[in-house]
């Protein structure tokens, strides 16, 4: 029987998680999806159950799919992390003032509306 991880190994696990969506690169711009700002939100539970909240470019972007399901794999092959529940929303609209380079320190300007707590 595993233990759920203590609130620090959450959070530690969710920076893991971040760390790790860097390798997701969205095939038409050729930049991971956490310096394209297509990130919004990951936390990881008491079930060690990685939850990401992103978004596309547009809303009718082709490689939403693609996206997604790379998103998924790169959270759960993450030490620690059980699942991954990726969910995409588009408020608020992603703008390019949202790319944050190499640097990966700017975060969503609000909440994503589709955020939750669990």
């Amino acid at each position: 029987m595993t233990t759920a991880p203590e609130p620090t190994d959450r959070g530690t696990l969710a920076d893991r998680v971040r760390d790790s969506l860097r390798t997701v690169i969205d095939p038409e711009l050729g930049q991971n999806v956490v310096d394209l700002g297509l990130i919004y939100f990951v936390a990881v539970n008491d079930l060690s159950t990685a939850h990401v909240v992103m978004t596309t470019t547009t809303r009718g972007c082709p490689a939403v799919g693609y996206l997604k399901d790379g998103v998924e794999r790169a959270a759960c092959a993450v030490p620690g992390v059980a699942a991954a529940e990726v969910a995409v929303t588009y408020e608020p609209p992603w703008s390019p003032d949202m790319m944050s380079g190499r640097s990966g320190q700017r975060h969503c300007p609000e909440k994503p509306r589709f955020w939750r707590p669990w």
